[in-house]
């Protein structure tokens, strides 16, 4: 589209083309504000509240070991807060102006070189060397995006602010109660190692079933099919009870081992995947 001089700012005139759309834009970006409901590609635009972010940090306990990944950054806050406490992020929104801004106001707070904000689809994102998500989406984008955290490794945290992934109990929420008027509940959830299938012990078969974090299935020990009883893995951390033992220990690819704890006696434990 053609721009006449004329239609420029008078401090614009008499710069070269590209200059002059340069420094638009840069005023653009400097001049722009979000407005809270403004439509978007897969959601309308809600600020996560200042305390919530923090909640939110706290809960997936955010360190600098972290790689912080938020699916529609909006602004950027939560990329940023994250930076504040030395973890390295990324930011993916669709939306080129909450871009710039994001980029701004990581600058403003001195962790430009921590924060990244790309423009991209948050459905094409590539998450798999997250640590941790942090996210505000409503329950369909969740619910499309769930293989993909799936995929993520053994371990990694996700937090969701007031909305719960479909199907997949959070381990744990909390609410904010002060300073928070609106969107204040957090829910958390750990990547659980893939355990389902059969796995051989000394004695016998282990079968286990899998629904997210929950584990049961069955032991077939000298021919008698013993049940697995309050199965739960955290990351790669799996405990179970068979036949009143209680089995603890960690999930390493094809491997789990770890200590058993009977009535009488303790005594280390190994599966392995055939």
């Amino acid at each position: 589209m053609a721009i006449r001089m004329s239609k420029l700012p008078r401090y614009l005139h008499g710069v070269g083309f590209a200059c002059a759309f340069a420094l638009a834009s840069a005023v653009c970006a400097q001049n722009y504000q979000p407005v809270i409901g403004q439509g978007g590609k897969d959601v309308v635009w809600v600020p996560t509240p200042d305390v919530m972010v923090e909640k939110m940090l706290d809960m997936a306990a955010v360190t600098p070991r972290d790689y912080v990944i938020d699916l529609g950054s909006g602004d950027g806050r939560n990329i940023i807060g994250a930076a504040k406490r030395g973890a390295r992020g990324l930011g993916v929104e669709y939306n080129p102006d909450l871009v710039r801004l994001s980029r701004q106001r990581a600058a403003a707070a001195g962790v430009a070189d921590l924060a990244q904000i790309v423009e991209g689809d948050m459905y094409a994102a590539d998450i798999a060397a997250a640590s941790v998500l942090m996210l505000f989406l409503v329950p369909e984008n969740l619910r499309r995006l769930l293989p993909a955290f799936l995929t993520l490794p053994p371990g990694a945290r996700i937090v969701s602010n007031t909305y719960e992934i479909p199907g997949w109990p959070a381990v744990k929420s909390e609410t904010v109660r002060e300073d928070c008027r609106a969107f204040c509940i957090v829910f958390y959830y750990v990547v659980p190692a893939k355990v389902e299938g059969v796995w051989r012990m000394p004695e016998g078969d282990l079968a286990l079933d899998q629904e997210f974090q929950r584990v049961s299935g069955s032991y077939d020990f000298d021919g008698i099919a013993l049940p697995v009883e309050n199965g739960v893995l955290e990351g790669a951390a799996i405990r179970f009870t068979i036949n009143g033992v209680e089995y603890r220990g960690r999930v390493e690819g094809d491997v789990m081992q770890g200590t058993a704890q009977g009535r009488s006696r303790s005594f280390e434990w190994r599966a392995t995947r055939p």
